[in-house]
């Protein structure tokens, strides 16, 4: 997609309505099993966006921090109940540009794939063992990909909402090749036409471990939902648990 960043996807007016369309029902779970890692923290979200997953689990007396990189997002964050309690940085969270060591390090809803090369995805995964405490751990929530490599022509037209006045679109053309999915929300009502592009590149769970092993990590457990569902060739989400590498005795 010409022209495009990925900050531009998280604007102000995605801020406005984001927590409008974000929960998926499956916050609760996501929280209970973070903080069962978590223990007393400290805690560090990458991507933490208006706070969906950080402000409840900061609820239950875990010091949680977060990266953005976008500003709307982060002043929706400050401006709910409890969210000036969170110590946020503006940036990419690729550079993990904070100081100190965390107990738990997370990524959540397929946003490690707003990372738009392999390359970037390794180097956040590098900079995230840089900041794990000895026995910290890195969580990495996303999609499996299996679904656009089953798409006629690479692309696809879905239908998200229909109303009277209103009529959502999603819109989007997949690249097998550099594993890039090109994707656009457009809006149809009377006020016109309104268009949310974003771009992301997926990743196999397996490319996953071989990152974290470049980064010196290695798989503790893999789950297909926060309530702890084997994982399968049929699932759909992917939970990884990454830890530090223990390093092999000849």
């Amino acid at each position: 997609m010409k022209d495009y960043f990925p900050a531009m996807s998280f604007d102000e007016n995605v801020a406005a309505r984001y927590d409008e369309h974000a929960p998926r029902g499956d916050e609760q779970a996501a929280v209970a099993f973070l903080k069962q890692l978590a223990k007393e923290g400290p805690v560090l979200e990458l991507a933490i966006g208006t706070g969906r997953i950080a402000l409840p689990l900061a609820a239950q007396g875990v010091q949680v921090d977060g990266i953005d990189i976008s500003p709307a997002m982060l002043a929706k964050l400050k401006s709910k109940p409890g969210g000036d309690k969170i110590q946020v940085t503006l940036g990419n969270f690729a550079d993990v540009p904070v100081a100190g060591a965390y107990r738990l390090i997370y990524i959540v809803f397929n946003t490690l794939f707003n990372l738009l090369t392999q390359d970037e995805q390794v180097r956040c995964f590098e900079n995230v063992a840089r900041h794990l405490a000895p026995d910290g751990v890195f969580v990495v929530e996303g999609g499996v990909p299996a679904e656009f490599y089953r798409l006629r022509n690479n692309q696809y037209v879905d239908a998200e909402a229909i109303e009277i006045d209103n009529v959502r679109l999603d819109i989007a053309r997949f690249d097998p090749v550099t594993q890039l999915l090109e994707e656009t929300h457009v809006t149809l009502s009377k006020a016109g036409v309104q268009l949310h592009p974003i771009v992301t590149r997926y990743a196999w769970h397996t490319e996953l471990d071989l990152m974290a092993r470049i980064a010196g990590l290695q798989l503790r457990e893999r789950w297909a939902s926060w309530e702890c569902a084997p994982f399968s060739g049929a699932s759909g989400n992917c939970i990884s648990v990454y830890e530090r590498r223990v390093m092999e005795k000849y």
